[in-house]
């Protein structure tokens, strides 16, 4: 089932895609390549998408590589509460970190109502935005290998002679080495292929692969040249997913490492002290005023009007009231999450297996593909190829939930295989001798065991579903809009009305997103690895 899953709807779709771009009179040629390449327009957008991509990366990794060590070797009151905290950012839909960078630097935000300055009009809003969206990442990635790295390695290069500095340099970064290059190619591929903060705060001046994507669809009409890009993005994420994956097996194979519980101590000296006071702040400014500015935006109307009028259908932006959004993004989440958890545990169950063989073990490379591949792209591939019969889905609702399930399996796969892994075979094989039949070996030894993961990889599927953007933009129906979608429509709308629903429709769907992951957090009992 989930290689019929992933050729119906991820491979038909980008074959569908290669197709539209590469074809010319039935033959299949490089020449429309060669000319939308050609075009001065698509290099200006593919030189901003790798720039804006590499100075996102470098300034993450500047601003978040502190916070990685504060949290993996400094002990301090409220540090898991502090860490999920820092987590929020990343599952948060992009629309809403979008929104609330607009709240803060925008045209009448804060820096604007305080000091008169705007940075919505610049690349410093689209550089702080992927910073706050990523900066999860490199804590999670580095400071949990860091975490479970000895430190008493570091400490026997300091009693033989070596100033912090030098044992540092010579001892633990070379160990962090591996998972420093993952989490830099991990922020890397999003940022390269980031739409829906470019979208709000790039405005008409800066456009990214993903946009011009979607300029090239919804507004030129102009579908050969998004194929084109679409290949070029295509091919890009595909050498960075490799990349990714060499660094991931080195970051597992060559280090020996210990319980990370024992390894954070109390800060000591001033030093420690004042870095710890330092990512405080940092996670204070950058992570958490967006959020408050982007609620206090959207309390500004007395009486909660903003909200009031999210019941209230206007006949332009939207045929039903935006407040409707909210059941339509929950229903389609539920849909999405379903799918994927069916999805998502069969092919773990299969990858669990001892005895898979190569064709297994590649496809556990391709569950990863929907993942790193814009939803632009995914979404634009569902219009094109799922428009004939059989396979005519376009009046089907199911549509959107197929779209988000397939950002989700790689969640729940990434989740559930690793406890999958660790039952023990004998204990089924001790049932099956009892004489229990399959599908009672499920129920009876691996369910109770793998329980608390599936909750887990079905929280992370539901979070990741309801913020979808990039595909939903391109294939949701007018009257049954998504609260991403929705919040787009509305900042794309002239008007202080339209702005402050933007902000209320933001704030509702920041709160579920965070709920979900704070419940996640509760449910985790290994603290010490990245997602």
């Amino acid at each position: 089932m989930p290689v019929a899953f992933f050729a119906v709807f991820f491979a038909y779709p980008v074959a569908a895609i290669l197709r539209r771009g590469l074809e010319a009179d039935g033959a299949w040629h490089l020449g429309p390549l060669t000319d939308v390449l050609a075009e001065p327009g698509i290099r200006h957008v593919l030189w901003f998408t790798t720039w804006q991509a590499l100075a996102s990366t470098a300034l993450t990794l500047l601003v978040a590589l502190p916070a990685a060590y504060v949290f993996a070797r400094l002990d301090f009151p409220g540090r898991h509460v502090l860490r999920a905290v820092v987590t929020v950012p990343f599952v948060l839909p992009t629309v809403v970190v979008g929104t609330a960078f607009l709240a803060l630097v925008g045209r009448g935000g804060l820096l604007d109502e305080l000091w008169g300055v705007r940075l919505d009009t610049t690349v410093w809003a689209i550089l702080l935005a992927h910073v706050f969206f990523n900066y999860a990442v490199v804590v999670r990635t580095v400071g949990g290998l860091w975490a479970q790295l000895d430190p008493r390695q570091e400490e026997a290069a300091r009693m033989l002679g070596a100033s912090p500095l030098a044992a540092w340099r010579k001892v633990t970064l070379p160990a962090l080495g591996p998972a420093v290059a993952a989490a830099a190619l991990m922020v890397f591929l999003f940022t390269f292929t980031s739409f829906g903060i470019v979208q709000i705060l790039g405005g008409p001046t800066f456009s990214t692969l993903e946009v011009e994507i979607y300029r090239q669809t919804s507004d030129l009409f102009d579908l050969s040249t998004a194929a084109v890009l679409t290949i070029v993005q295509f091919l890009a994420v595909g050498a960075i997913l490799v990349v990714h994956a060499w660094t991931v097996r080195r970051r597992e194979s060559a280090l020996r490492l210990v319980d990370a519980s024992r390894t954070a101590r109390r800060p000591r000296g001033a030093g420690q002290w004042a870095l710890l006071a330092g990512v405080l702040g940092t996670v204070a400014v950058l992570l958490v005023l967006p959020l408050a500015v982007l609620v206090q935006r959207s309390l500004t109307a007395p009486g909660f009007g903003y909200y009031r009028a999210l019941t209230r259908a206007d006949g332009g932006t939207f045929l039903v009231a935006p407040v409707d959004a909210i059941g339509t993004s929950l229903s389609y989440a539920a849909a999405a999450t379903a799918i994927a958890v069916v999805i998502g545990a069969l092919a773990a169950a299969a990858l669990a297996r001892r005895d898979a063989g190569r064709l297994v073990r590649a496809f556990d490379a391709l569950l990863m593909l929907p993942l790193g591949v814009s939803a632009v792209t995914v979404g634009f591939g569902f219009l094109i190829a799922l428009d004939k019969p059989p396979l005519d889905l376009r009046q089907s609702w199911i549509l959107v939930p197929l779209a988000q399930a397939l950002v989700g399996v790689p969640f729940v796969v990434r989740t559930m295989l690793p406890v999958l892994r660790a039952v023990d075979a004998r204990l089924r094989e001790a049932a099956a001798v009892l004489g229990a039949s399959p599908w009672r070996v499920w129920r009876e030894v691996d369910l109770p065991i793998v329980r608390r993961a599936l909750l887990i990889a079905a929280g992370f599927a539901f979070a990741v579903s309801l913020g979808e953007f990039g595909a939903t933009v391109f294939i949701a129906r007018p009257g049954n809009p998504t609260l991403p979608v929705a919040v787009a429509r509305l900042l794309s709308r002239p008007g202080d009305l339209n702005y402050g629903q933007a902000m209320a429709l933001s704030t509702i769907l920041m709160l579920v997103c965070a709920a979900a992951l704070l419940l996640l957090e509760r449910l985790r009992t290994d603290r010490s690895g990245e997602f």
